[in-house]
């Protein structure tokens, strides 16, 4: 660390004073072993960090934590003082502001989106909105699919896939108010599994089964499973022994289940 107002750091000479260009020069004439580097460095990127809190200020968006956004614009910053070349002669503020925007247009595109898509289809999707301008002003009319992929140079089937991967982008809460009235949610007009339309099959099949039964076989079960009523209670309406009633019920569902269930009979 700096040992004084106009001391070395690790031998080099920095003084405390020195801008913040100077103290970049002094870090990039070192090797990156060097064990100044990481001091200068965070002198750098200390001297430049309002820079990156003003941009991430400007970006700042309704709901997005500014904190991410400024955590997200100092490793922009990062980055730039770690690339920047001075033997360029570039100005460092020119270099740093496209690299902390850059970094931070990745953090909206990586994070904004409400269902996460795989890197390519969003890379895509920008792709594909950068196209629509060029497209509609050359062709005269909105481009097609096709248009869209031999501008890109890329095939139709990208093209969709980057057209259906961006209906992820933006998600409608269940809790969305429908209708003129807008007594309703959204979620309230989405349909629900009906476990009935699993059973029409089965009872379709089992009236078919009941079918090829005697009538009073028929009646007995009926009464039985649909009624509820007892073998004594079946008896006494049919004038025959519970015993009777319990042999014909175990004979009618063992036809039942031959008929249901043949392979199995």
């Amino acid at each position: 660390m700096p040992e004084g107002a106009g001391g070395p750091i690790f031998g080099v000479s920095c003084p405390l004073d020195s801008s913040p260009s100077d103290v970049l020069a002094a870090m990039s004439s070192l090797p990156l072993d060097h064990p100044a580097r990481s001091a200068l460095r965070d002198r750098a990127v200390e001297a430049w960090l309002p820079l990156a809190v003003r941009l991430a200020q400007r970006y700042r968006r309704p709901g997005q934590p500014t904190d991410d956004l400024i955590q997200t614009a100092a490793v922009g910053l990062i980055k730039a003082v770690d690339r920047f070349d001075p033997d360029r002669k570039v100005d460092f503020v020119g270099y740093a502001i496209p690299t902390i925007v850059g970094e931070i247009r990745r953090y909206f595109r990586d994070r904004s989106w409400d269902v996460r898509v795989p890197r390519r289809i969003q890379e895509m999707r920008l792709a594909i909105n950068a196209s629509q301008g060029p497209l509609t002003h050359e062709l005269g009319r909105s481009p097609t699919v096709a248009d869209i992929a031999a501008y890109l140079g890329t095939t139709e089937e990208q093209v969709l896939e980057g057209l259906e991967g961006a209906l992820a982008y933006t998600a409608t809460s269940l809790s969305t108010p429908v209708g003129h009235e807008g007594y309703r949610d959204l979620g309230d007009t989405l349909g629900e599994n009906d476990h009935e339309y699993e059973m029409v099959e089965g009872r379709a099949s089992l009236e078919r089964a009941m079918s090829l039964l005697e009538e009073r076989d028929q009646t007995i079960l009926i009464l039985r499973f649909y009624g509820n009523h007892t073998q004594a209670e079946i008896a006494g309406r049919l004038g025959i022994s519970q015993m009777h009633v319990s042999r014909l019920l175990t004979r009618s569902l063992l036809r039942l289940r031959r008929a249901l269930a043949p392979d199995h009979g």
